[in-house]
């Protein structure tokens, strides 16, 4: 199953982000809050939390 993850705005001037860590996997149940990837840009690093 193939899900969108919306992402907030990154901040001004962040064009781009790696995904540095993902913490879900296929079956996993996910609430909100939960952390489900770290994105890193040239200027800071970004929990994404599930919603």
């Amino acid at each position: 199953m193939i899900n969108e993850i919306l992402l907030p705005n990154l901040g001004e001037g962040i064009d781009s982000v790696e995904v540095s860590d993902v913490f879900v996997s296929p079956g996993k149940t996910i609430k909100v809050d939960d952390i489900i990837l770290v994105l890193e840009s040239e200027k800071a690093s970004m929990e994404i939390p599930a919603e």
